[in-house]
């Protein structure tokens, strides 16, 4: 319970979420628990970041990465471009975050850390959407991000990777790719 509120007041990041978690879960005794939330704060401080609700991408996107804050409700629109999501480091304003991916004669890419959630929905019209990588073990009461993807002539990719790491985004994609063919 402590660990998924400091997920959402954006004390962790969703890899530092599912480190963590794991870390709880494999402690046996009181004394291996307490350095999992030893640094948390009783009382939260609120974030001074601004959530992004809305990320454009035409003729050229963007990408996000490192501590960034993602709204309860995000709008990620991509024409004739590419964008790609970074979710690894980025702070949820809220347990659960929706994200509608709309991409036109484009493609783009979300990044989630294992042991996170993921609900993907949507529909593809001469594209495709897709979910690759293992999910890994999902940690109870860990966020939920849910992807409502609308593709056209394009290309989406939801990519489960690891938590840590300073992979780039290219190295990510070839591994999820791998481990689809093991």
């Amino acid at each position: 319970m402590r660990l998924r509120e400091a997920c959402v007041e954006g004390r962790l990041t969703l890899a530092e979420f599912s480190q963590r978690a794991d870390d709880a879960y494999a402690a046996r005794t009181k004394a291996e628990l307490e350095p999992v939330v030893a640094d948390l704060p009783a009382v939260a401080a609120p974030s001074r970041k601004r959530r992004r609700r809305l990320v454009l991408g035409i003729f050229g996107g963007p990408t996000l990465k490192g501590r960034w804050r993602v709204a309860r409700r995000m709008l990620a629109l991509c024409v004739f471009a590419g964008v790609d999501l970074d979710l690894r480091r980025a702070e949820l304003s809220d347990p659960v975050v929706t994200i509608w991916m709309v991409t036109v004669f484009g493609g783009a890419d979300i990044y989630v850390p294992r042991g996170v959630e993921v609900d993907l929905r949507g529909f593809a019209v001469f594209g495709g959407n897709d979910e690759w990588g293992d999910e890994g073990e999902i940690h109870p009461g860990a966020p939920l991000v849910r992807v409502i993807a609308l593709t056209l002539f394009g290309g989406f990719d939801v990519r489960h990777v690891p938590a840590a790491g300073n992979e780039s985004l290219r190295e990510l994609q070839r591994e999820s790719r791998r481990e689809l063919t093991r």
